[in-house]
């Protein structure tokens, strides 16, 4: 499984800062992960990552939130096909600063 040049939207993250509103722009070259996201509480955002299975993805994320707080995190996450042929994401999570709480959360492939 590949996401290069796909776009996710969260179906849920409730612990999170992203949110609908939120789109995240992955590209992948080999089992290399990069990407963008802004939207919502999110002004912006960058991520690096790599594939550790065919359905496996760690990712480091960073962002400035509209507070102008600058967040970082980890992730560990698991790509599957959906019934609709769209892939999904789902994530466990937590940042490495603030208040270095975490959570799940599970994103959908869009136009």
């Amino acid at each position: 499984m590949n996401v290069n040049n796909k776009k996710f939207r969260a179906i849920a993250n409730k612990e999170g800062l992203s949110s609908q509103e939120t789109v995240f722009h992955y590209f992948q070259n080999k089992n290399v992960i990069t990407g963008t996201y802004k939207g919502g509480q999110v002004l912006e955002g960058f991520v690096v990552g790599r594939q550790t299975e065919n359905n496996k993805i760690e990712l480091l994320f960073q962002c400035v939130t509209t507070d102008h707080e600058l967040l970082s995190g980890e992730s560990t996450g698991t790509i599957i096909i959906n019934k609709d042929s769209k892939l999904e994401l789902m994530f466990d999570w937590s940042w490495l600063n603030g208040d270095r709480s975490g959570g799940k959360s599970h994103y959908i492939e869009i136009e």
